[in-house]
């Protein structure tokens, strides 16, 4: 097992100095002019400064949660969540960090030519990818190596699965605020600046009279780059340590169980090796295809990750395992429910570039009903938005079905597993749009010549696919992911109660039976299906708020001073910036904090009304409710959303209707297009995105409080 581990924490540090290695060559990449060096470093400013008030407030929730961790679990635990937490913000500043530096040098690229544009933007998203996949697999096989090799403990023990699962913990907890908070501010920023700068004062996108300009650029800095990455650092930890959990529960007492343990981890190493050749091979052709050179990149990533998945399993699984209830599984069919979560992957992939791509129908028919007005866009883009479930719905019940009758369920966990492992390249993929988007917005305040916002704007319409597509990815995932932490859910609690002598809390209990005859049952079940669509209103109406205090500023400052709009009195970006910044913070802690409390309430209300028995079902029933419709809820919000953003950037190109008639910026088309995208902001980069790890906290909340009951603390 050590020269396993050790391989394994190796491929982790290999993604981490990949990153630090492309970040070297990055930063010797040219800035630009004055004008453009001036801008980036109002955005640094204004993205550090958020994300230092930000961390500072989740720091105090997260040191309240770390002390009670340490009393009702143990120290173990305790050490566990403070990993996942601190890696977990890490890696969202660090994708800040990058993005920051790297747009005002992308915009300086696109000024030279598209290819270079593209080069570098997609550079900076392969570090953050790196970043993520690297920091996260080098965290949980560092923690795991601690406590299996150093400490001695047995891979099954509670103190190990708990330390694990509270690793995942804390990667979530910094996830969702982080992914909230910034979501807030982005689109406050976004939807505010909008409202006033093109619908009102009928100026440009990113033009520097508005005062909301850096604000919404420092928001796709610490939304899209740093709530991505952490969101996207935390969807992989959790991923790869529910694996391990079910691994040590199905394979407890057999000669295979650390092999077992060992294998998402394995298998996770592997693809960061091949993620890291794919970055290479991202180039423009001579079709100028953008979004075929990123994803040429993928394509081979994927391809050498079958050969290398197919390696790792044969070289570490036997001819045959058998877990615990003695399900024969096999290597070939470990491979095959790889195979599976990267055919999971690639449908996804395209899906979402089919609902949100300039190109295809759903984005055309939004840019169509924008001709007849504002009522029919947004009608259409919620069609749209609704319609856009059906596939990947399907796409998730083919794999789950698939993987399942090749290998149960250790089979979908190795097939969710698989479809993290190549993390490092889709987060490549995302980080790039807000990089390009940025690069767009600089180019315009400094005012370079229309051809370089015309080579930026390409990339950006192209980013706001390549996003889309990776929030489809992440929520995918996490319904996957989800389901393997409710079947670890289950699977303990049917231990627990199988030894009430070692679980005293269980004593009495019996087995717990989710059959929908019983009333608890269903009310989990619809206590869970509220929940997504509640955190989704919430953290809609938040926007909603922090871009009424934005229109409210920027209209004062027009108002105020009307030598902006001739360019001779300069706007107060900062009283924008720090607007947004109280308004998000503020925002930010309800919402976040409705999946770690609501498994607990219904846990502690069931228990006063009936017994530990309906308790139990009731929770794991709310667990399967908040999977079922944060999955649709999420990805009608992603795939809707940029579509709403695409069909706006179609208008501006200058898009022809059915009826031949070309209509452009400033066009009552476009004005109506701008409407929906007002819309279509918060679903896409707020509440959609934050839905993903809300889902798993509510699962791993509740492992977690199998803990606390199975530490004998509370009795």
């Amino acid at each position: 097992m050590s020269h396993i581990l050790t391989l394994v924490f190796g491929a982790g540090v290999l993604g981490v100095l990949y990153g630090l290695a492309q970040t070297a060559v990055l930063m010797k990449a040219g800035t630009g002019n004055d004008k453009m060096r001036e801008i980036a470093a109002a955005i640094q400013e204004g993205a550090s400064a958020y994300l230092r008030r930000q961390y500072t407030t989740i720091g105090i929730v997260g040191a309240v949660i770390l002390i009670a961790a340490y009393l009702l679990i143990g120290p173990y635990a305790a050490v566990g969540f403070l990993i996942g937490a601190v890696l977990s913000g890490a890696a969202g500043y660090a994708g800040m960090l990058i993005s920051v530096r790297a747009n005002v040098r992308t915009a300086q690229a696109a000024s030279e030519s598209l290819a270079k544009g593209l080069d570098l933007a997609f550079r900076s998203g392969a570090i953050t990818g790196m970043f993520v996949a690297g920091g996260a697999l080098a965290g949980v096989s560092g923690y795991f190596a601690v406590l299996v090799m150093h400490m001695g403990l047995e891979p099954t023990s509670r103190e190990v699965v708990d330390g694990l699962v509270a690793l995942g913990f804390g990667a979530s907890l910094i996830s969702i605020f982080a992914r909230l908070g910034g979501g807030i501010f982005t689109k406050g920023a976004d939807v505010g600046g909008d409202m006033v700068g093109k619908v009102e004062a009928g100026i440009p996108e990113d033009d520097p009279r508005n005062a909301a300009t850096i604000a919404d650029n420092v928001g796709d800095n610490v939304g899209d780059c740093a709530g991505m990455a952490a969101d996207l650092f935390e969807t992989y930890a959790v991923t790869t340590v529910a694996t391990m959990v079910l691994a040590a529960i199905f394979f407890r007492g057999t000669e295979y169980v650390g092999t077992m343990m060992l294998l998402p981890l394995a298998i996770c190493g592997i693809c960061i090796v091949t993620s890291i050749i794919g970055s290479f091979f991202v180039r423009l052709g001579k079709k100028q295809n953008i979004m075929g050179a990123l994803y040429q990149g993928l394509i081979v990533t994927g391809v050498l990750s079958v050969g290398a998945v197919w390696w790792v399993i044969t070289t570490l699984v036997p001819a045959s395992v058998t877990t615990g209830d003695g399900l024969v599984i096999t290597p070939i069919s470990l491979f095959y429910s790889g195979l599976v979560g990267l055919g999971v992957t690639a449908a996804i992939v395209v899906i979402t570039e089919y609902y949100t791509g300039s190109n295809f129908r759903p984005v055309r028919s939004v840019a169509n009903a924008s001709v007849s007005g504002h009522g029919t866009n947004v009608i259409q883009g919620l069609a749209v938005s609704l319609e856009s479930t059906a596939l990947p719905a399907l796409t998730i019940i083919v794999g789950i079905v698939a993987s399942y009758q090749l290998a149960g369920l250790f089979g979908i966990a190795i097939a969710t597993t698989t479809m993290l492992g190549v993390a490092g390249m889709i987060v490549a993929l995302d980080a790039f749009g807000p990089v390009t988007d940025n690069a767009g917005g600089i180019a315009e305040m400094a005012g370079l010549p229309s051809e370089v916002r015309h080579s930026t704007d390409a990339l950006d319409a192209v980013g706001n696919t390549t996003k889309a597509v990776t929030k489809g990815y992440a929520i995918g995932s996490a319904g996957l992911g989800a389901l393997v932490l409710f079947a670890a859910y289950t699977s303990d609690l049917k231990y627990f109660s199988a030894n009430p002598g070692d679980y005293p809390f269980f004593a009495g209990m019996g087995a717990v039976a989710f059959d929908l005859t019983n009333p608890y049952v269903v009310v989990g079940l619809l206590f869970g299906g509220l929940l997504p669509f509640l955190f989704g209103g919430m953290s809609m109406m938040a926007v909603g708020r922090a871009a009424e205090s934005v229109v409210a500023e920027v209209r004062r400052q027009f108002r105020e001073n009307p030598g902006i709009m001739t360019y001779e009195v300069k706007p107060e970006y900062g009283r924008a910036v720090d607007i947004l910044t109280k308004a998000a913070i503020r925002e930010m802690i309800v919402p976040s904090l409705l999946p770690v409390l609501s498994p607990i309430v219904l846990f502690v209300a069931i228990l006063f009304l009936a017994d530990k028995a309906n308790a139990f079902a009731a929770l794991g029933a709310m667990l399967m409710g908040v999977i079922v419709t944060g999955l649709f809820v999420a990805i009608s919000m992603t795939s809707g959303g940029g579509a709403w953003d695409n069909a706006k950037k179609v208008i501006e190109e200058g898009f022809t209707d059915k009826n031949g008639v070309v209509h452009g910026k400033g066009s009552e088309a476009h004005k109506a297009a701008v409407t929906g995208d007002t819309v279509g902001d918060p679903y896409k980069d707020t509440s959609g995105p934050a839905v993903n790890p809300m889902i798993k906290i509510t699962n791993i909340v509740a492992l977690l409080l199998l803990a606390v009951l199975a530490s004998g603390k509370i009795v």
